[in-house]
Parts: C-alpha cells; sequence; structure tokens
C-alpha cells in the first residue's frame, strides 16, 4: 500500500459518522446493508450519508451495488486488510506474534 493510500483511508475514518458507517459494514459482512437502513440504524439524513459513503468510496473503503432501487454497500475487506497489513508491516521488530492482542482473562 502507498502511503498516500493509507492516508485517504486514515482520513476517512477519521471521523465519526463515517468510522460508525464503516463498522457496520464490516459487522454486516460481505452481503452489506441498504442505504436506508444504514441511514435508520444510525439515525443519520439521507443527504449526510450519501456524503460520508462517497468519502469512503473515494478512500476504497466501501464499494456498492444497485439491486433494483436500492443501494447496497459493503466493505472493501481487502482494502482494510491491507491498510492493517501497512500499519503493522514492521510491527514489534519483526515478531508478528508478539503484535498479539493479549487474550482476555475470565474470572471466576
Amino acid at each position: 500500500m502507498e502511503k498516500q493510500a493509507a492516508l485517504a483511508a486514515l482520513g476517512a475514518l477519521a471521523q465519526g459518522a463515517r468510522l460508525d458507517i464503516f463498522r457496520l459494514l464490516v459487522q454486516a459482512g460481505q452481503g452489506g446493508l441498504p442505504a436506508g437502513q444504514i441511514a435508520e440504524r444510525l439515525g443519520l439524513p439521507a443527504n449526510t450519508l450519501s456524503f460520508h459513503l462517497n468519502h469512503l468510496r473515494h478512500a476504497g473503503l466501501v464499494s456498492f451495488r444497485r439491486e433494483s432501487r436500492s443501494l447496497i454497500y459493503a466493505a472493501e475487506f481487502g482494502a482494510m486488510n491491507t491498510l492493517l497489513a501497512y500499519l503493522s508491516e514492521n510491527c514489534c521488530q519483526g515478531n508478528p506474534a508478539a503484535c498479539q492482542p493479549p487474550q482476555e482473562t475470565i474470572n471466576v
């Protein structure tokens, strides 16, 4: 990944509504969600949602497809994984195992 592409993706995610939209689409999986359902779940007006979805789309983090009269938006998992790989490519002085999140302990 090029530095400029990483900056565009991080910039797109550096806004509350866009981060919420992206996380909702990640949760929805590859099937995505219709724009109306995204707006309803997040309480966003249609024009505001459209503005934020365009930012995410231009950063390569979401895509859309038309189904009848609906636009279905989905997270671009390849772009997300490429961004994560870029951010962690030299993690922990070359010891990727050390970069794993700590395991949660269960208190009994």
